[in-house]
């Protein structure tokens, strides 16, 4: 069957191949998820934009969040009077999670099929290595590209050192030092802006996201606010939307995120030296803590391997281990950890056990 490419689609980057794989439902319409709200979604079809809900067959098939429509979705959809109905998610190419609140072991869509994930740090007291390490690990997962965006480079004392800190993490990312005052701020995204490329922007509330979407669109389509006191931003996205660029493809805003869980990580490719390393370990199953022989270790004895880069490797490695268990199961493992010294959790019962017949 022959594609019929829709102009209102090729506007919101929808790609060729969910146009052939739409081919596959001949009795629903291909739209796109622009918006995400409270029980409801933000869709394009060949008719222009509307409001959608999910069927009810799909929130029955559905057992995890994850697998509900995110923003940067391909969908399916009937299309009726008041409503359109999304009846099936087309298949991902992409997909940003965070943790899901309050969901035990679930995690929650955040953006789908974006090509480009540009990751946002301000170089004031929002500036932390360990932070962009988390981002760098779940944006390798999500399968996007991630690049780096270093925000507020005018409130920086000493720009050249920040930069190449970061880039010493960067996992060959590219990094972007800008302040929002630059004059050449499309110049430096051009390159990343092509036709039916989804990019997307990630980072805490108030690293200046909304303000430089604002300048890449154009216009203000985001609501900023002033930087509030601590030097700390201020939240003010409060839902996920696509907007069209002018430098071609589309742009994903999403809300700021302080604490963003990575129980999916890839950190093969964040923490590539460490990995590296650990081939030359004596024992295969090194936790690079106390073994002998640990060329982990040994590196950072010699100066080779930053300290601060092996604790934040293991901390994000002890979060990844998490995936999937309930929260009692991450509990015990969390326990199991503490209490790793006196042989694990049986052992410390008994430990506190014999504790309290002493008394």
């Amino acid at each position: 069957m022959e594609v019929i490419k829709l102009n209102q689609l090729n506007n919101y980057g929808v790609s060729e191949r969910f146009f052939t794989e739409a081919t596959l439902y001949p009795e629903y319409q291909l739209a796109r998820v622009i918006a995400q709200y409270r029980g409801k979604y933000k869709i394009v079809t060949e008719q222009g934009e509307m409001l959608a809900e999910i069927s009810g067959k799909l929130r029955y098939d559905t057992e995890e969040l994850a697998q509900y429509p995110a923003v940067g979705d391909c969908v399916m959809v009937d299309i009726q009077p008041e409503l359109a109905v999304i009846h099936r998610v087309l298949t991902r190419k992409s997909l940003f999670v965070r943790k899901a609140v309050g969901v035990s072991g679930q995690a929650q869509p955040v953006a789908a099929n974006v090509d480009i994930v540009f990751l946002c740090m301000s170089l004031n007291q929002n500036f932390s290595l360990n932070r962009m390490e988390r981002y760098l690990s779940i944006a390798w997962d999500s399968g996007a590209v991630p690049v780096i965006v270093l925000t507020k480079s005018d409130l920086c004392d000493d720009l050249p050192q920040a930069v190449s800190q970061v880039e010493n993490i960067s996992s060959f990312s590219d990094v972007i030092p800008l302040s929002m005052f630059d004059a050449d701020i499309g110049e430096k995204f051009q390159p990343y802006f092509q036709k039916n490329q989804t990019c997307a922007f990630i980072g805490s509330s108030g690293v200046g996201k909304s303000t430089l979407i604002n300048k890449l669109l154009g216009n203000t389509v985001m609501e900023t606010q002033e930087i509030g006191r601590g030097d700390k931003g201020r939240h003010t996205t409060t839902g996920r939307e696509m907007f069209p660029c002018p430098l071609g493809g589309v742009v994903i805003d999403t809300p700021g995120m302080r604490e963003m869980g990575a129980e999916s990580a890839d950190l093969s490719k964040t923490f590539a030296e460490i990995e590296e390393l650990a081939r030359h370990c004596r024992f295969r199953d090194c936790t690079h803590t106390s073994e002998p022989g640990c060329a982990v270790l040994a590196a950072v004895e010699s100066g080779e391997l930053d300290s601060r880069r092996l604790e934040s490797y293991h901390k994000l490695e002890h979060e990844t281990s998490y995936d999937g268990l309930s929260s009692k199961e991450i509990e015990v493992k969390k326990c199991e950890r503490m209490f790793k010294e006196v042989g694990g959790m049986k052992n410390a019962r008994r430990f506190a056990k014999e504790q309290r017949k002493r008394k």
